[in-house]
């Protein structure tokens, strides 16, 4: 089973310095931002120059562009009842997804989002609304995949249940160009024992694939700072946290693993890296060496 492991790499001196920095790492997956994550992006574009670097970069560091995946904002709350900043959340997710599909990247990931009017059932409606309206506005073959969250107050897609309502949302016809990828910070932060067993962490997998009619397509690794059920997204280095090497072992080991990209979102050692300097970050290479170790094991 082939495993494509990388990380959310520091983009300081641009994303081709990320996908660099993810070569030298011996990466064969990336994520990184396209925008400045704290704004909306509505009306952000990227420049051909850009483009160009960024896949020159990725082809000298040997990643495919499908294992690419493009994180977007944590603004974009495309659930909430206030129509005016949801209209500004379902511009900032089409743009990105436009960015994206200008670099070639096989998927962009978000989070879907609170129900801050209070209505969960209303809040997925509008999750899909926007996914639907992106899709409908950029064609091409770049994915718009949800991400399951940690569960904060009315944040939605913390249950399968959720995140397959959100996808049954979405037209049938737009279908094969969205799905969904899990964090395990956030399935353990929203009560979901990973830990318990690799029966236990197939159960949850099951279930996410039963509520949705598909496997994920992407994993994110983190380890949680937060307990069981806390509700906190805090993510910390594999071993360093909650929920321990084990359980990461298990879900290397499932073939729902293989062929999608499975990143790393946890902290870095040198974030202020210089903009010139393409060497891998030294946690990175840790966490990938373990993961390597696990798959193995």
């Amino acid at each position: 089973m082939t495993r494509y492991l990388g990380a959310h790499t520091i983009d300081s001196g641009g994303i081709h310095m990320a996908a660099r920095r993810a070569g030298a790492g011996g990466m064969t997956a990336l994520q990184l931002f396209t925008a400045i994550p704290k704004f909306y992006g509505d009306k952000s574009s990227i420049r051909p120059e850009r483009v160009e670097r960024f896949r020159t970069a990725l082809e000298a560091a040997g990643i495919e562009p499908a294992r690419v995946l493009v994180h977007a904002a944590y603004v974009l709350n495309t659930a909430t009842g206030d129509e005016e900043k949801w209209s500004r959340a379902a511009a900032g997710l089409r743009k990105e997804l436009e960015r994206s599909t200008a670099l070639g990247a096989g998927a962009v990931c978000f989070h879907p989002g609170a129900a801050t009017g209070g209505d969960r059932a209303a809040g997925i409606a509008r999750v899909g609304r926007a996914i639907t309206q992106a899709l409908d506005a950029v064609p091409g073959r770049t994915r718009l995949l949800l991400e399951n969250t940690a569960g904060a107050g009315m944040t939605i897609g913390r249950t399968p249940e959720e995140v397959g309502a959100i996808l049954q949302a979405v037209p049938a016809p737009l279908r094969g160009r969205t799905g969904y990828g899990l964090d395990t910070c956030h399935l353990f932060a929203a009560g979901h024992d990973l830990t318990a067993s690799a029966a236990a962490l197939t159960r949850i997998l099951d279930e996410f694939e039963a509520a949705t009619g598909e496997p994920p397509s992407f994993f994110h690794l983190n380890d949680s700072e937060g307990a069981l059920g806390s509700n906190k997204d805090r993510h910390v280095l594999i071993g360093d946290g909650n929920i321990g090497r084990a359980p990461f072992g298990w879900l290397l080991h499932d073939p729902r693993s293989a062929g999608i990209p499975l990143i790393l979102e946890t902290p870095q050692e040198n974030p202020a890296i210089a903009d010139d300097d393409a060497s891998p970050d030294p946690w990175d290479v840790r966490m990938m060496g373990l993961l390597r170790e696990l798959a193995r094991g």
